[in-house]
Protein backbone atom coordinates (compact mmCIF):
# COMPACT_ATOMS: atom_id res chain seq x y z
CA UNK A 1 0.00 0.00 0.00
CA UNK A 2 1.04 3.71 -0.89
CA UNK A 3 2.16 6.03 1.92
CA UNK A 4 -1.37 7.36 3.88
CA UNK A 5 -1.09 9.56 6.86
CA UNK A 6 -3.50 10.05 9.50
CA UNK A 7 -5.76 13.37 9.23
CA UNK A 8 -5.73 13.45 13.13
CA UNK A 9 -2.07 13.30 14.10
CA UNK A 10 -0.27 12.73 10.86
CA UNK A 11 0.78 9.21 11.94
CA UNK A 12 1.74 6.96 9.33
CA UNK A 13 -0.88 4.01 9.11
CA UNK A 14 -0.70 0.74 9.23
CA UNK A 15 -3.08 -2.29 9.40
CA UNK A 16 -0.56 -5.03 10.77
CA UNK A 17 -0.03 -4.49 14.67
CA UNK A 18 -2.93 -3.14 16.86
CA UNK A 19 -0.76 -1.49 19.74
CA UNK A 20 1.74 0.25 17.39
CA UNK A 21 0.95 3.81 16.69
CA UNK A 22 -1.09 4.40 13.21
CA UNK A 23 -3.07 1.46 13.30
CA UNK A 24 -6.27 1.20 11.57
CA UNK A 25 -8.19 -1.82 9.98
CA UNK A 26 -7.52 -2.56 6.29
CA UNK A 27 -11.65 -1.91 5.97
CA UNK A 28 -10.71 1.93 7.19
CA UNK A 29 -8.77 2.44 4.13
CA UNK A 30 -11.67 3.03 1.97
CA UNK A 31 -12.69 6.34 3.78
CA UNK A 32 -11.68 9.22 1.88
CA UNK A 33 -10.40 10.84 5.33
CA UNK A 34 -8.24 7.89 6.89
CA UNK A 35 -8.22 8.13 10.60
CA UNK A 36 -5.26 5.88 12.98
CA UNK A 37 -7.50 3.53 15.20
CA UNK A 38 -6.41 6.81 18.42
CA UNK A 39 -7.59 9.38 16.40
CA UNK A 40 -10.87 7.83 15.65
CA UNK A 41 -11.84 6.92 18.68
CA UNK A 42 -11.24 10.31 20.07
CA UNK A 43 -13.20 11.45 17.47
CA UNK A 44 -15.81 9.28 17.91
CA UNK A 45 -16.08 8.77 21.62
CA UNK A 46 -14.13 11.09 23.33
CA UNK A 47 -11.52 8.67 24.33
CA UNK A 48 -7.84 8.94 23.98
CA UNK A 49 -6.05 5.63 23.61
CA UNK A 50 -2.48 5.72 24.33
CA UNK A 51 0.36 4.80 22.01
CA UNK A 52 3.50 2.67 23.14
CA UNK A 53 7.08 3.77 22.07
CA UNK A 54 10.44 3.04 22.01
CA UNK A 55 12.85 5.61 24.15
CA UNK A 56 14.71 6.17 21.42
CA UNK A 57 11.21 7.38 19.43
CA UNK A 58 9.75 8.91 22.47
CA UNK A 59 12.85 11.19 22.91
CA UNK A 60 13.09 12.24 19.24
CA UNK A 61 9.76 13.15 19.48
CA UNK A 62 8.95 14.48 22.71
CA UNK A 63 11.99 16.55 22.65
CA UNK A 64 10.43 18.82 20.44
CA UNK A 65 9.16 20.09 23.61
CA UNK A 66 12.03 21.98 24.16
CA UNK A 67 11.69 24.17 21.58
CA UNK A 68 8.31 25.68 22.77
CA UNK A 69 7.00 27.59 25.56
CA UNK A 70 4.49 25.10 26.89
CA UNK A 71 3.96 23.71 30.21
CA UNK A 72 4.48 19.94 31.17
CA UNK A 73 2.28 17.93 33.41
CA UNK A 74 3.85 14.55 34.04
CA UNK A 75 1.86 11.52 35.01
CA UNK A 76 3.13 8.94 37.30
CA UNK A 77 2.06 5.69 38.81
CA UNK A 78 2.40 6.38 42.93
CA UNK A 79 2.33 2.48 42.95
CA UNK A 80 5.70 2.50 40.65
CA UNK A 81 6.97 5.49 41.36
CA UNK A 82 10.83 4.23 39.87
CA UNK A 83 9.54 2.79 37.13
CA UNK A 84 7.19 5.63 35.90
CA UNK A 85 9.37 8.97 36.58
CA UNK A 86 11.52 9.68 33.82
CA UNK A 87 14.73 11.23 35.26
CA UNK A 88 15.96 12.44 31.76
CA UNK A 89 12.64 14.53 31.40
CA UNK A 90 14.36 17.91 32.21
CA UNK A 91 16.48 17.35 29.37
CA UNK A 92 14.28 16.61 26.68
CA UNK A 93 11.63 19.39 27.84
CA UNK A 94 14.11 22.31 28.34
CA UNK A 95 13.18 24.79 30.70
CA UNK A 96 9.45 24.52 30.24
CA UNK A 97 7.93 23.96 34.10
CA UNK A 98 6.79 20.76 35.14
CA UNK A 99 3.96 19.74 37.82
CA UNK A 100 3.79 16.18 38.94
CA UNK A 101 0.66 13.87 38.94
CA UNK A 102 0.26 11.14 40.62
CA UNK A 103 -2.15 8.62 39.56
CA UNK A 104 -3.43 5.86 41.06
CA UNK A 105 -3.73 6.92 44.47
CA UNK A 106 -6.90 5.26 45.00
CA UNK A 107 -4.76 2.05 45.26
CA UNK A 108 -2.57 2.94 48.32
CA UNK A 109 -3.87 2.02 51.78
CA UNK A 110 -6.80 4.51 53.03
CA UNK A 111 -4.14 4.99 55.89
CA UNK A 112 -1.82 6.49 53.62
CA UNK A 113 -0.94 10.25 54.93
CA UNK A 114 -1.82 12.34 51.64
CA UNK A 115 0.62 15.76 52.80
CA UNK A 116 3.60 13.53 54.01
CA UNK A 117 3.25 11.53 50.06
CA UNK A 118 3.09 14.57 48.18
CA UNK A 119 6.80 15.71 50.02
CA UNK A 120 8.15 12.57 49.20
CA UNK A 121 6.98 12.66 45.39
CA UNK A 122 8.39 16.42 45.73
CA UNK A 123 11.72 14.95 47.40
CA UNK A 124 12.11 11.74 44.77
CA UNK A 125 11.71 13.94 41.98
CA UNK A 126 14.27 16.84 43.20
CA UNK A 127 16.73 13.83 43.65
CA UNK A 128 15.99 11.87 39.97
CA UNK A 129 16.80 16.06 39.02
CA UNK A 130 13.42 16.51 38.15
CA UNK A 131 12.12 19.83 39.63
CA UNK A 132 8.48 20.55 40.04
CA UNK A 133 6.41 23.72 40.23
CA UNK A 134 3.67 21.56 42.24
CA UNK A 135 2.73 17.97 43.30
CA UNK A 136 -1.34 16.45 42.89
CA UNK A 137 -2.38 12.81 43.77
CA UNK A 138 -5.65 11.78 41.64
CA UNK A 139 -7.54 8.68 40.68
CA UNK A 140 -7.89 8.61 36.82
CA UNK A 141 -10.42 5.92 37.68
CA UNK A 142 -12.29 6.98 39.87
CA UNK A 143 -12.15 10.78 39.65
CA UNK A 144 -10.49 12.06 42.99
CA UNK A 145 -8.51 15.17 43.01
CA UNK A 146 -9.30 15.64 39.42
CA UNK A 147 -11.68 18.90 39.86
CA UNK A 148 -8.73 20.44 42.13
CA UNK A 149 -6.12 19.54 39.13
CA UNK A 150 -8.13 21.10 36.53
CA UNK A 151 -8.53 24.09 38.68
CA UNK A 152 -5.10 24.30 39.64
CA UNK A 153 -3.47 23.93 35.62
CA UNK A 154 -5.32 26.19 34.75
CA UNK A 155 -3.46 29.09 36.80
CA UNK A 156 -0.35 27.46 36.26
CA UNK A 157 -0.43 26.89 32.80
CA UNK A 158 -0.40 31.12 32.10
CA UNK A 159 -2.26 30.83 28.77
CA UNK A 160 0.28 27.94 27.47
CA UNK A 161 0.05 24.37 25.45
CA UNK A 162 -0.35 21.73 28.13
CA UNK A 163 1.90 18.49 27.51
CA UNK A 164 0.91 15.54 29.03
CA UNK A 165 3.81 13.41 29.28
CA UNK A 166 4.20 9.65 30.71
CA UNK A 167 5.65 5.76 30.67
CA UNK A 168 3.17 3.16 29.86
CA UNK A 169 0.37 2.07 32.54
CA UNK A 170 0.30 4.87 34.39
CA UNK A 171 -3.12 5.70 33.12
CA UNK A 172 -2.41 8.51 31.37
CA UNK A 173 -5.09 7.69 28.88
CA UNK A 174 -7.79 7.32 31.14
CA UNK A 175 -6.47 10.91 32.93
CA UNK A 176 -6.79 13.05 29.47
CA UNK A 177 -10.19 11.24 29.11
CA UNK A 178 -11.17 12.45 32.45
CA UNK A 179 -9.67 16.06 32.20
CA UNK A 180 -11.53 16.39 28.46
CA UNK A 181 -15.19 15.47 30.36
CA UNK A 182 -13.61 17.74 33.25
CA UNK A 183 -13.37 20.54 31.20
CA UNK A 184 -16.12 19.90 28.39
CA UNK A 185 -18.39 18.30 30.40
CA UNK A 186 -20.06 16.70 27.42
CA UNK A 187 -20.07 13.71 25.26
CA UNK A 188 -19.71 14.68 21.89
CA UNK A 189 -17.62 18.10 21.89
CA UNK A 190 -14.56 16.51 19.52
CA UNK A 191 -14.67 17.11 16.03
CA UNK A 192 -12.91 16.83 13.13
CA UNK A 193 -11.34 20.64 13.80
CA UNK A 194 -9.97 19.37 16.50
CA UNK A 195 -7.29 17.71 14.54
CA UNK A 196 -4.78 20.03 13.05
CA UNK A 197 -2.44 17.10 11.67
CA UNK A 198 -0.23 17.48 14.62
CA UNK A 199 3.39 15.64 14.41
CA UNK A 200 3.72 12.12 14.72
CA UNK A 201 2.24 10.69 17.58
CA UNK A 202 0.92 13.48 19.15
CA UNK A 203 -2.76 14.47 19.55
CA UNK A 204 -3.77 17.98 20.53
CA UNK A 205 -7.37 18.96 22.31
CA UNK A 206 -7.93 22.73 21.66
CA UNK A 207 -8.51 24.52 25.55
CA UNK A 208 -9.51 27.63 23.58
CA UNK A 209 -9.08 29.41 20.56
CA UNK A 210 -4.71 29.50 20.72
CA UNK A 211 -4.02 26.73 23.24
CA UNK A 212 -4.26 23.12 23.09
CA UNK A 213 -3.91 20.05 25.38
CA UNK A 214 -1.15 17.96 23.73
CA UNK A 215 -1.23 14.37 24.19
CA UNK A 216 1.94 12.37 24.43
CA UNK A 217 2.56 8.82 23.55
CA UNK A 218 3.64 7.01 26.74
CA UNK A 219 7.62 5.99 26.82
CA UNK A 220 8.54 2.16 27.13
CA UNK A 221 10.22 1.92 30.45
CA UNK A 222 11.96 -1.97 29.68
CA UNK A 223 12.84 -1.80 33.74
CA UNK A 224 8.77 -2.92 34.32
CA UNK A 225 7.48 -5.80 35.35
CA UNK A 226 4.40 -5.24 32.53
CA UNK A 227 7.09 -5.71 29.45
CA UNK A 228 7.78 -9.58 30.32
CA UNK A 229 4.32 -11.08 31.36
CA UNK A 230 1.21 -12.01 29.61
CA UNK A 231 -1.94 -10.03 29.22
CA UNK A 232 -3.34 -12.66 31.85
CA UNK A 233 -0.49 -11.79 34.07
CA UNK A 234 -0.64 -8.83 34.22
CA UNK A 235 -4.56 -8.47 35.18
CA UNK A 236 -2.79 -10.54 38.26
CA UNK A 237 0.06 -8.08 38.73
CA UNK A 238 -1.74 -4.57 38.89
CA UNK A 239 -3.90 -3.80 41.35
CA UNK A 240 -7.25 -2.75 40.60
CA UNK A 241 -8.28 -2.32 44.03
CA UNK A 242 -6.81 -0.59 47.51
CA UNK A 243 -3.72 -2.53 48.19
CA UNK A 244 -4.18 -4.72 51.26
CA UNK A 245 -0.32 -4.91 53.07
CA UNK A 246 0.44 -8.07 54.06
CA UNK A 247 2.90 -8.75 57.08
CA UNK A 248 5.11 -11.56 57.35
CA UNK A 249 7.53 -12.03 60.33
CA UNK A 250 10.87 -13.72 59.34
CA UNK A 251 13.75 -14.85 60.98
CA UNK A 252 17.41 -14.90 58.79
CA UNK A 253 17.52 -17.68 56.17
CA UNK A 254 13.80 -17.46 55.29
CA UNK A 255 12.63 -16.61 51.46
CA UNK A 256 9.53 -15.09 50.44
CA UNK A 257 8.47 -15.65 46.72
CA UNK A 258 6.11 -13.20 45.07
CA UNK A 259 4.38 -15.41 42.75
CA UNK A 260 7.38 -16.82 40.48
CA UNK A 261 8.17 -13.50 39.10
CA UNK A 262 10.39 -11.91 41.95
CA UNK A 263 11.65 -13.28 45.10
CA UNK A 264 13.44 -12.23 48.43
CA UNK A 265 16.02 -13.69 50.51
CA UNK A 266 16.48 -12.57 54.17
CA UNK A 267 20.10 -13.44 54.85
CA UNK A 268 21.18 -11.72 57.73
CA UNK A 269 19.66 -9.83 60.56
CA UNK A 270 17.48 -10.19 63.99
CA UNK A 271 13.87 -11.25 63.43
CA UNK A 272 12.20 -8.65 61.50
CA UNK A 273 8.98 -7.44 60.03
CA UNK A 274 8.77 -7.01 55.93
CA UNK A 275 5.42 -5.45 54.87
CA UNK A 276 4.64 -6.60 51.40
CA UNK A 277 2.93 -4.12 48.96
CA UNK A 278 0.98 -5.66 46.04
CA UNK A 279 -1.47 -6.64 43.73
CA UNK A 280 -3.96 -8.51 46.33
CA UNK A 281 -4.03 -11.22 43.41
CA UNK A 282 -0.74 -11.71 43.70
CA UNK A 283 0.42 -14.95 45.84
CA UNK A 284 3.15 -14.85 48.40
CA UNK A 285 4.59 -18.12 49.92
CA UNK A 286 7.09 -18.29 52.72
CA UNK A 287 9.88 -20.82 52.33
CA UNK A 288 13.13 -21.60 54.19
CA UNK A 289 15.94 -20.16 51.85
CA UNK A 290 17.71 -23.46 52.00
CA UNK A 291 14.45 -24.83 50.17
CA UNK A 292 13.94 -21.60 47.79
CA UNK A 293 15.76 -22.91 44.83
CA UNK A 294 14.53 -26.56 44.42
CA UNK A 295 10.57 -24.90 45.29
CA UNK A 296 11.09 -22.60 42.30
CA UNK A 297 12.82 -24.88 39.72
CA UNK A 298 9.74 -27.74 40.68
CA UNK A 299 7.10 -25.20 41.04
CA UNK A 300 7.44 -21.95 38.73
CA UNK A 301 4.53 -21.66 36.95
CA UNK A 302 2.13 -23.78 39.21
CA UNK A 303 2.20 -23.09 43.22
CA UNK A 304 4.47 -19.99 42.21
CA UNK A 305 2.37 -18.50 39.68
CA UNK A 306 2.41 -16.13 37.81
CA UNK A 307 3.98 -16.88 35.45
CA UNK A 308 1.79 -18.43 33.41
CA UNK A 309 2.83 -20.81 30.56
CA UNK A 310 3.10 -17.69 28.00
CA UNK A 311 4.82 -15.49 30.41
CA UNK A 312 7.19 -18.24 30.93
CA UNK A 313 8.19 -17.87 27.40
CA UNK A 314 8.82 -14.01 27.29
CA UNK A 315 9.71 -13.61 31.10
CA UNK A 316 13.83 -13.30 31.85
CA UNK A 317 16.13 -15.85 33.98
CA UNK A 318 15.71 -14.22 37.67
CA UNK A 319 19.57 -12.04 38.51
CA UNK A 320 20.01 -11.53 42.28
CA UNK A 321 21.55 -8.57 44.14
CA UNK A 322 21.96 -7.95 47.44
CA UNK A 323 21.22 -5.02 49.69
CA UNK A 324 22.66 -4.51 52.88
CA UNK A 325 20.36 -2.40 54.88
CA UNK A 326 20.54 0.09 58.00
CA UNK A 327 18.91 3.46 59.42
CA UNK A 328 15.82 4.44 58.05
CA UNK A 329 12.91 2.47 57.34
CA UNK A 330 13.50 1.24 53.79
CA UNK A 331 11.25 -0.21 50.49
CA UNK A 332 12.64 -2.27 48.51
CA UNK A 333 10.70 -1.90 45.03
CA UNK A 334 10.16 -4.36 41.96
CA UNK A 335 9.78 -2.01 39.41
CA UNK A 336 5.76 -2.96 38.06
CA UNK A 337 5.87 -5.42 40.63
CA UNK A 338 5.44 -3.87 44.32
CA UNK A 339 7.75 -3.12 47.04
CA UNK A 340 8.88 -4.80 50.39
CA UNK A 341 8.80 -2.16 53.76
CA UNK A 342 11.36 -3.15 56.38
CA UNK A 343 12.61 -1.43 59.34
CA UNK A 344 16.17 -0.80 57.89
CA UNK A 345 18.12 -2.08 60.85
CA UNK A 346 21.32 -3.59 60.02
CA UNK A 347 19.95 -6.54 57.77
CA UNK A 348 21.00 -8.33 54.22
CA UNK A 349 18.87 -9.07 52.03
CA UNK A 350 18.87 -10.66 48.28
CA UNK A 351 16.84 -9.80 45.76
CA UNK A 352 16.35 -12.00 42.99
CA UNK A 353 14.00 -10.66 39.60
CA UNK A 354 14.02 -10.94 36.17
CA UNK A 355 16.97 -9.93 34.22
CA UNK A 356 16.22 -6.16 33.27
CA UNK A 357 13.81 -5.43 35.77
CA UNK A 358 16.30 -3.42 38.28
CA UNK A 359 15.25 -3.79 41.97
CA UNK A 360 16.14 -0.87 44.11
CA UNK A 361 15.83 0.68 47.43
CA UNK A 362 14.60 4.08 48.69
CA UNK A 363 13.29 5.85 51.77
CA UNK A 364 9.61 4.34 52.47
CA UNK A 365 7.03 5.39 50.94
CA UNK A 366 4.54 4.83 53.61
Amino acid sequence: MSNIYCQGCGVLIQTSDKEAPGYTPKSSLEREDVLCQRCFRLKHYNEIQDVSITDDDFLKMVSSIRDTNGFVVHVIDVFDVDGSLIKSLPRIIGDNPIVLVGNKVDLLPKSTNRRKLVQWLRTSAKEAGVNVKDVFLISSMNGDGIEELTFELENYRDNKDVYIVGTTNVGKSTFINRLIKQTSGMGDVITTSYFPGTTLGFIEIPLDDETSLIDTPGIVNKQQMAHYVSEQDLKLINPEKEIKPRVYQLESKQTLFFGGLARLDFIKGEKESFVCYFSNQLPIHRTKLDNADNLYKNHVGGLLSPPNKKTLEIVPKLTKNTHRLSGDKTDIVFPGLGWVSVSGKDITVVAHSPKGVAVSVRKSLL
